[in-house]
């Protein structure tokens, strides 16, 4: 169900990618437009490819989200093409009419629980111990193992 709201958006991206452009827009010039010198030659910065690479992770992402394939990589996935997405289609900050300000604060929270569900399932193991609890319970078992072999040589060898 989380990953509907981004299947349909990025569908709904590419069907009005140029109408999506203009939103990100001033968002662009802020960030990649000012390092456009830097960045390689083959790297898009134009707004409607940007759009489409947006849209396209929203969808592959939200498909392999939905049907729990790579659930941990494609949220994290997701969460990278939500921030900005919400940095650029919601800035309340910017908002001079109290309405519009108002509507923009409450799709930036829903994009904030959004995002807060998402890290809930990258951090999500599904039961089975992450790579990090295996890492020090193996380094324990190691330890012991290494400690108890000492002890019995120490125990073997004379003097």
């Amino acid at each position: 169900m989380l990953a509907s709201i981004f299947i349909y958006g990025g569908i709904n991206a590419l069907r009005q990618a140029e109408g999506h452009a203009e939103v990100a827009k001033p968002l662009l010039d802020k960030t990649v437009g000012q390092q456009q010198g830097k960045l390689p030659e083959q790297l898009p910065t134009d707004p409607v490819t940007l759009v489409k690479v947006d849209a396209a992770v929203k969808i592959v992402a939200g498909t392999a989200f939905a049907f729990g394939k790579l659930p941990r990589l494609s949220a994290l996935a997701l969460i990278g093409s939500l921030v900005p997405t919400t940095a650029a289609g919601h800035p309340f900050w910017e908002a001079k009419d109290d309405g519009e300000k108002q509507d923009q604060i409450i799709h930036f929270l829903k994009n904030a629980g959004l995002a807060g569900g998402l890290l809930i399932a990258a951090a999500d193991t599904e039961g089975k111990p992450s790579l990090g609890w295996r890492a020090r319970r193996a380094t324990r078992k190691a330890s012991k193992h290494v400690a108890d072999t000492a002890g019995a040589a120490r125990d073997i060898l004379p003097g």
